[in-house]
């Protein structure tokens, strides 16, 4: 019922089609009591001898009962599907909108392809639970209600002994409810892990190519589809039990009912038509009875989809706690006793640092794979939140500024370019920048040498990137990458192997263009090729979480530490 209650909000900005729905399901309800009486009514005629007189009329009324009844009908399905789709509309612009909003640990313990399976899968079984389920659960409920109503005017002594079955279908549908939630909980699982394999076979299309990995590939998702055929099976199996069984049940007490109908021992002077009346009503309950126990399985699927979803959108968003407005920071920075771990780990990656990065300065982040150094400059932007100490721009805590305003103080260039399916301009100008002019999107691809390359394409820097930047080279998605930092003109520049895609000669030029840039303002590089950051203020040696060197590149040289080492390796040559 809680899922029902939240589901409950979003129906109520679309409340205006619940009525019309719901009169179409009444009147459905009604003219399906009418029949019993109309059939009745024939067989009191037949015994009468009386078919002239009633011939002509009972039939227009059958016609007109099933004109109203397919008119209503209509309104009611389409009226709650067209509810179902706009609950799951808004639904999944919710869902979306709070993906955005996550914090990247959230992003760390969750597949990407399990997030898209819920956005997909799981709301498609709601709409399911809201429309398909609501529509046959009142429309049949009221049926049943009024047939049950028909039943007992009709003969209230064979509605008795019917009756004995009613517990019995009520405990059948309560013990396969609990079935049908414990497997469709199991089924979206498995959709979950199917969407992740196959979001990772697709993207990884090379990698699987040059290492024959479609084997292995092709093996995971094997064992993910078996699991969710058995799982669905077991569903269809529970379902088809319980209806086999609520089948036996009302069987038993139709077969006992018409036994005792046909020896007279317990009802005396029982007609033809009240006995024809009454079993056509209690006929008539059965198919209703059907769909109601059939769809308990979608209406369970929904309510274990409703809890994945709500479970999703109940995750804490980034937090915002901070008040303070900055419209251009200096952008003077400092890492004050920081220490961090990623969260599930039990070891810290970064452990007490203490750095300061005057306004306008430059410094280099080096050391081995895994020392912390990406880890370190994260935290600036906050997409992790130090364990312990501060990260401090303009001498305040990152924490206390509003984090829209945080971040519109750094511009990031990394090693992972992302680029997003659309032109090569509105990968530049994307996002806050969307709004730049024309004149200033193509300065910045001038000086991003992205002109170079985007001039022989024929629709220059309005033709398309391709899914993730596919149609272009690793070095001319980095450009645009850069192009991007560029236009953004923000005072912290953060370059995470900005330039690790670029043949020499590409990156020479562009080194240029980048010290243009990092004039004036605050700039952390990250990089393992030491030949780019020879020239920065100052050099700092991360090794396994802490400060091991700082200095200058001659000062480290000179020191024959850490730095010296990793320098003549890569010029031993």
């Amino acid at each position: 019922m809680t899922v029902y209650k939240r589901l409950f909000r979003y129906v109520i900005p679309h409340w205006k089609i619940v009525p019309a729905a719901l009169i179409g399901m009444i009147l459905v309800a009604s003219s399906n009591a009418y029949i019993p009486f109309l059939m009745s009514q024939v067989i009191g005629i037949l015994e009468e001898d009386g078919r002239a007189s009633g011939s002509l009329l009972i039939p227009l009324i059958l016609f007109i009962t099933f004109v109203v009844r397919g008119f209503a009908d209509f309104m009611a399905v389409y009226g709650l599907n067209w509810l179902g789709r706009a609950v799951i509309h808004d639904l999944r612009e919710d869902i979306f909108q709070h993906y955005t909003k996550l914090p990247s640990a959230f992003y760390d313990l969750n597949s990407s392809g399990s997030l898209v399976s819920k956005l997909t899968y799981n709301t498609e079984q709601v709409s399911e639970a809201i429309s398909n389920v609501v529509v046959v659960g009142i429309r049949d409920s009221l049926t049943i209600i009024v047939l049950i109503g028909a039943m007992i005017y009709i003969s209230p002594a064979l509605t008795t002994m019917v009756a004995v079955a009613a517990p019995i279908v009520g405990w059948l549908i309560s013990l396969m409810s609990k079935a049908f939630r414990r497997y469709g909980l199991r089924i979206q699982t498995s959709m979950g892990d199917a969407t992740r394999v196959t979001e990772e076979a697709l993207s990884a299309h090379r990698i699987v190519k040059v290492f024959e990995g479609q084997e292995h590939q092709k093996k995971q998702f094997s064992e993910i589809n078996e699991r969710n055929r058995k799982q669905f099976m077991k569903l269809v199996a529970a379902s088809a039990a319980g209806d086999m069984l609520t089948q036996y049940t009302v069987t038993a007490a139709v077969t006992a009912m018409i036994a005792v109908a046909f020896s007279g021992l317990l009802i005396q002077d029982l007609g033809a038509s009240v006995f024809i009346g009454f079993l056509t009503a209690m006929g008539m309950t059965l198919a209703p009875l059907k769909r109601i126990i059939n769809i308990n399985a979608a209406l369970q699927r929904g309510i274990a989809a409703g809890l994945t979803l709500f479970e999703t959108i109940d995750e804490p968003v980034e937090r915002d706690a901070g008040t303070k407005k900055i419209d251009r920071a200096r952008g003077e920075i400092k890492f004050k006793d920081l220490s961090f771990g990623y969260q599930n780990s039990e070891t810290k990656v970064l452990n007490n640092i203490n750095l300061f990065v005057p306004a306008g300065s430059s410094l280099a982040i080096v050391g081995r794979s895994g020392a912390g150094k990406s880890t370190l400059v994260g935290l600036l932007p906050r997409f992790y939140d130090v364990d312990t100490g501060q990260v401090c721009l303009d001498g305040i805590d990152v924490r206390e500024y509003r984090l829209k305003d945080l971040r519109r103080q750094v511009s990031l260039v990394s090693q992972d370019v992302i680029l997003f399916d659309d032109s090569i301009a509105n990968n530049i100008a994307y996002g806050l920048l969307a709004d730049s002019p024309r004149a200033d999107i193509e300065a910045a691809a001038e000086a991003a040498y992205v002109k170079e390359f985007a001039d022989e394409l024929p629709d220059g820097l309005d033709s398309p990137v391709g899914q993730r930047g596919a149609l272009l080279s690793g070095g001319q998605r980095q450009r645009i990458a850069i192009a991007r930092a560029l236009l953004k003109n923000a005072p912290i520049l953060i370059l995470d192997e900005a330039t690790s895609s670029l043949d020499t000669r590409s990156e020479k030029r562009i080194q240029s263009s980048l010290k243009e840039l990092m004039k004036d303002r605050t700039t952390l590089v990250i990089a393992h090729r030491l030949s780019t950051v020879e020239n920065v203020d100052r050099i700092v040696v991360l090794d396994q979480g802490i400060t091991a060197e700082e200095g200058t590149h001659t000062e480290l040289m000179s020191q024959e530490g850490i730095y010296s080492g990793l320098h003549r390796i890569q010029f031993s040559d």
